[in-house]
């Protein structure tokens, strides 16, 4: 096999490792729960050598935040997260050290964003952006064939939220802000205030239609800051039937009419499915400049 890439997904709950190609095939993957940093990297780099020891690039799409400047010391960690022992954890060292060639690293919302624009749902628009929404909430935008970066990478699910109004007696979860779109929209908001996810819920519960008001405020939000030709929707609480349309037709409101008629077109699904996170890794090894040498030593 040609130009054998090493693909981490590197989640809150487990990593996805595989190993693809520039023809964008996985050839082999697998699955390891996310515990802490000394047992899950070293399993995940374990699998890898089983795999063989040809690889030309390392390519991590992980969950965050991440320090992304590569002059810094800490460039490839995760900082301050509420993962369980994972705060200050190095993930792209290991990977380059282990295997001896570069590596790109980016959050999992960053690739899943840039596979999408080059490949899924946003192929062939000069903006698109993508939001997961899930046990966290994450964004990644592309324009002009860019990730965004600003001092680092964008955090989208921690923008502030007007309230429902049938929801202004629920705090909202985040541990850092409280009801900020995280805290109000995610799997583990939902199971805080209802006791079960939004697709065990009847279809007639209030909360389907307070989570779909939240995602629409966002998306309407988000279009008159960068006017996306496509805002992707997904995660698992995505996967509630009924959910999509609901969001496109509050949309449609919360924009005052900006959304009208193409809501439609613009608020749409992944299309990657399954390969979603290991071609967010892939496609990060593609951007020029991206991929960096692991020094054998960090200060």
């Amino acid at each position: 096999m040609d130009d054998r890439i090493a693909l981490i997904e590197a989640g809150g709950t487990k990593f996805i490792v595989g190993v693809g190609d520039a023809s964008r095939q996985i050839h082999a993957r697998t699955r390891i729960d996310t515990t802490r940093p000394e047992e899950t990297i070293p399993a995940a780099i374990d699998w890898l050598r089983q795999q063989g020891s040809d690889y030309s690039a390392v390519g991590i799409a992980s969950f965050g935040p991440l320090d992304l400047d590569p002059a810094s010391p800490s460039w490839g960690h995760i900082t301050r997260t509420t993962k369980p022992h994972w705060s200050n954890a190095d993930v792209a060292g290991p990977f380059g050290r282990a295997l001896g060639c570069p590596v790109a690293i980016d959050t999992d919302v960053n690739g899943a964003a840039l596979a999408e624009w080059s490949w899924g749902a946003g192929q062939g628009t000069n903006a698109s952006l993508y939001l997961t929404i899930g046990t966290g909430v994450g964004g990644g935008a592309v324009v002009g064939g860019r990730l965004i970066h600003g001092v680092s990478h964008p955090e989208m699910g921690h923008i502030r939220m007007p309230r429902h109004p049938a929801d202004g007696d629920f705090a909202g979860i985040c541990p850092f802000h409280g009801d900020c779109l995280e805290g109000l929209a995610s799997g583990p908001a939902i199971q805080a205030r209802w006791g079960a996810s939004l697709s065990e819920l009847p279809s007639d519960h209030i909360g389907h239609q307070i989570i779909a008001w939240y995602l629409a405020q966002a998306a309407a939000t988000f279009q008159a800051i960068l006017e996306p030709a496509r805002i992707i929707l997904g995660g698992g609480v995505m996967g509630t039937p009924g959910l999509l349309d609901h969001v496109r037709a509050e949309a449609a409101t919360a924009s005052g009419g900006y959304f009208a008629g193409v809501a439609e077109e613009i608020v749409v699904s992944p299309a990657l499915g399954d390969n979603a996170g290991l071609l967010g890794a892939l496609a990060l090894t593609r951007i020029d400049g991206n991929l960096h040498r692991v020094p054998d030593m960090r200060a």
